[in-house]
């Protein structure tokens, strides 16, 4: 350990709690605050989660200065003295969650330009998990944080975060479980609800899964798996967009890479969207497979 790693560790024990800001299924997160009124998000476990943890400090150790993935602040893992409890530190997501910013629209759907944009960060955090073997496995808008923007003339910027059930490079991805049954596609569902093969397929699935819910669409359970309705119309690009996501056949699901260049996410293009009148829209749409369809049409079941 260095010594400006030592320093960091003497300043993180004397962290004071300031809020309770949320509760996940492997622990909590706190807000907490230092000498100089630094805040710092706190992710804390019980031990048998320690392995989780683990993981999640190592990725976004592996992963430190990306701008798309939430940064850790300290360079180990914490455990209390009574070996009860451990945590990690984190930077602060001053502006929340993607689930949040979905909920302040109350159902209504987010502006195409603003789905366009969040989805290009989230894309960009995406491939460079998958570019170097990793995969989250449970992307979801509660693992999206939302930071203030360093880019001139925007409010706001996304960052990746909750790594504890991603797969790391040279694992095995039928050994792994975890991810929330609503984001995951079929190939990630076996019989009876149990959690199957996990890769960067799935991940492109529920980023599909994320941008319907931005337009306001809504999860209902079909079985084992779950199908979005999407109760407002979007348009021929951003239906595209989402049926090169949610392919039914993992083999011809699109790529992260592939979703980067695709004009839906352009940042040339993504100022200047609109959605096209009716009868516009419908000549664009002739000749179109029925999942991008399925897509653009108030009530219809998006699904395999």
């Amino acid at each position: 350990m260095t010594r400006d790693d030592r320093e960091v560790v003497d300043e993180l024990s004397t962290l004071e709690f300031v809020s309770f800001l949320g509760q996940g299924g492997f622990g909590s997160v706190a807000l907490m605050r230092d000498s100089k009124s630094t805040l710092y998000a706190e992710k804390s476990s019980p031990i048998y989660y320690i392995n989780n943890l683990e993981k999640e400090h190592r990725i976004m150790l592996r992963f430190r200065n990306h701008p798309r993935i939430v940064q850790t602040t300290s360079p180990s893992l914490h455990v209390d003295i009574n070996l009860q409890r451990c945590c990690i530190y984190m930077e602060f997501a001053s502006k929340g969650t993607l689930h949040n910013m979905i909920s302040s629209f109350r159902s209504q759907p987010m502006p195409e330009v603003m789905v366009g944009r969040a989805a290009l960060m989230i894309l960009q955090g995406l491939e460079a998990l998958h570019s170097r073997g990793y995969a989250h496995c449970d992307l979801k808008p509660a693992n999206v944080l939302i930071f203030p923007s360093k880019s001139v003339g925007q409010p706001w910027d996304l960052k990746l975060g909750d790594f504890g059930l991603s797969r790391e490079p040279c694992s095995d991805p039928w050994s792994l479980s975890g991810g929330t049954k609503q984001y995951m596609p079929p190939e990630a569902v076996g019989t009876n609800g149990a959690m199957m093969m996990m890769g960067p397929g799935v991940d492109v699935w529920s980023l599909g899964c994320v941008v319907l819910e931005m337009f306001g669409g809504r999860p209902e359970k079909m079985g084992d798996i779950y199908a979005w309705r999407l109760p407002q119309l979007v348009s021929p690009m951003a239906s595209d967009f989402l049926r090169r996501c949610m392919e039914c056949q993992p083999s011809r699901r699109a790529t992260a890479g592939d979703l980067l260049k695709h004009p839906f996410v352009a940042p040339e293009t993504v100022m200047r969207r609109v959605i096209p009148p009716p009868a516009l829209r419908d000549n664009a749409m002739k000749g179109v497979p029925r999942m991008m369809k399925m897509a653009t049409i108030p009530g219809d079941l998006i699904g395999c």
